[in-house]
C-alpha cells in the first residue's frame, strides 16, 4: 500500500503546477508574518496601497538607455522604469492589494526565447534539461515530511507533462478531475513537445518549452542575463499602460482581433485556433506592446526569478522588490514555488484568466510543461563595455 501512495505522490508532484493553473481562490488566512519570514533583516519599507480614485496612475522615467555596444542588449528592449501600480482590485488574493512599486530601468528580451536560442546552448555547454533526467523531487522544502519520499523505479522516467486532447466532456473523470487531461509523458521534453514521437524541426522560432526555472536560469547563466523578478515583468508587460486588464488595453479583442496565443472554444475539449494556433505560436506572431514585447501574455506561461508568496504583495518594498527570500503556497507549503506570468495558449475564459497583465501563477521550481518558458532581462550594473 505504501508502493501505491508513493507512486501516486510522484506523479502530484510532478503534475502540480499545471493542476494548480484551475485553482482561483486560495487561503486568505496565512499569517502576515509568515510573509515576513527574516525577522533578522531591517523591516522593508512596505509600498502604499492607492486610493482605489487615483491608484490608475503610472509614471514612465524619461532616461534613455544607457549608450553601450555589449551585444546581450541587441536583441532586447529598453524599459526605462518609473512608478506604476501593481496588483488588481476585486481579483483573486494573491494579485491583492494594488501597490505602488518604483523600478529602475532594465533591458527585456524582445521575444520569449526560442526553440533555436536553446538548441544553441544546448549544443555549447552539453546541458541536459530536468526533463531529461530521471525525476529527482527537487522541489520538496527541505524540512519537509515529504523529503525522504522515494519515486518508485517503475515511475522514475525522464519526462514533462502534457495535456491529452479530450474528445468530449464524458472524459473526464470527475474523481480525477484537472487529472483527465494533464498527463506526465514519458520521453517529453524540449526537443520533443508532445511526447517522444514529436519534433521541434519546423518550430525552431517557437518558444522552448518543458524547462523548469533551474532549466531557465542555466541558461541565463550562460547568456550573461537573468530572469526578470515579478515586478520587471508585470511593468514591461502593462507597456505604459495605467491599469489596463491587457498589454494593449481592456478590450480582449480590439477591432475584432486576436491579440495574443490563446484558448477559444470549449476548455479542455477543442481550441479551435480562431487566433491563429492551437499549441504555440512562433515569435512574433502577434503585435508588440508599447516598450515593443512581443507574445508578452499568452504563447506560454514565463518564469520569473521570484519565489512565490501568496501574501508577498503586502510587504513588499517599494523600490525595486527583489521577491521574497522563500516560497511559501498555503495550498502545497512543502513545495518550492517560483512565480510564473502571462498566461499561454492553455488559459481561456473558462479556466486560468492568466494572460491578464496582474495575473500570478506559481510552479515547482524543478519542473516544466509543454506551455511553460521564459524570456531574460539585462539590468545597466551587468553590462560589460558602455560608451559616452
Amino acid at each position: 500500500m505504501l508502493k501505491v501512495i508513493f507512486a501516486v505522490l510522484a506523479l502530484l508532484v510532478a503534475a502540480v503546477i499545471l493542476v494548480l493553473a484551475i485553482s482561483t481562490t486560495a487561503n486568505p488566512d496565512l499569517p502576515r508574518e509568515v510573509a515576513n519570514h527574516d525577522k533578522k533583516s531591517a523591516e522593508p519599507e512596505i509600498a502604499p496601497v492607492p486610493d482605489p480614485a487615483t491608484a490608475r496612475v503610472i509614471a514612465i522615467s524619461a532616461q534613455p538607455a544607457p549608450r553601450t555596444d555589449d551585444v546581450r542588449v541587441t536583441s532586447m528592449q529598453w524599459i526605462p522604469g518609473g512608478q506604476f501600480e501593481m496588483g488588481a482590485l476585486n481579483t483573486v488574493p494573491d494579485e491583492f492589494p494594488p501597490h505602488v512599486v518604483e523600478l529602475d530601468g532594465f533591458w527585456m528580451d524582445t521575444t520569449e526565447v526560442t526553440n533555436r536560442e536553446f538548441e544553441e546552448f544546448v549544443d555549447a555547454t552539453g546541458y541536459v534539461t530536468t526533463a531529461e533526467r530521471p525525476p529527482e523531487l527537487r522541489s520538496i522544502q527541505p524540512d519537509s515530511e515529504l523529503a525522504n519520499v522515494q519515486i518508485l523505479p517503475e515511475m522514475n522516467k525522464p519526462g514533462s507533462i502534457c495535456s491529452l486532447q479530450l474528445s468530449s466532456r464524458d472524459d473526464i473523470d470527475p474523481q480525477k478531475g484537472a487529472y483527465s487531461w494533464w498527463q506526465y509523458v514519458p520521453g517529453a521534453n524540449w526537443m520533443h513537445p508532445e511526447g517522444a514521437d514529436s519534433t521541434i524541426e519546423d518550430r525552431m522560432e517557437h518558444p522552448v518549452v518543458h524547462v523548469s526555472w533551474l532549466d531557465a536560469k542555466a541558461w541565463c547563466d550562460w547568456a550573461g542575463k537573468k530572469l526578470p523578478t515579478e515586478s520587471q515583468w508585470e511593468f514591461a508587460a502593462r507597456g505604459k499602460r495605467s491599469g489596463a486588464i491587457y498589454p494593449w488595453g481592456d478590450d480582449l479583442k480590439p477591432d475584432g482581433n486576436w491579440r495574443h496565443n490563446i484558448w477559444q472554444g470549449e476548455f479542455p475539449i477543442k481550441d479551435t485556433g480562431e487566433d491563429g494556433f492551437a499549441r504555440t505560436a512562433p515569435v512574433k506572431s502577434y503585435p508588440a506592446n508599447d516598450f515593443g514585447l512581443y507574445e508578452i501574455t499568452g504563447n506560454v506561461w514565463e518564469w520569473c526569478a521570484d519565489y512565490y508568496q501568496q501574501e508577498y504583495y503586502a510587504v513588499s518594498p517599494s523600490k525595486n522588490p527583489p521577491g521574497p527570500e522563500f516560497s511559501y503556497d498555503p495550498q502545497e507549503p512543502d513545495i518550492i514555488k517560483r512565480v510564473q506570468r502571462g498566461g499561454s495558449f492553455m488559459c481561456s475564459d473558462q479556466y486560468c484568466v492568466g494572460y491578464r497583465v496582474s495575473a500570478r501563477m506559481k510552479g515547482e521550481e524543478d519542473t516544466g510543461a509543454f506551455h511553460t518558458g521564459f524570456r531574460c532581462v539585462v539590468t545597466p550594473d551587468m553590462l560589460i563595455h558602455t560608451t559616452k
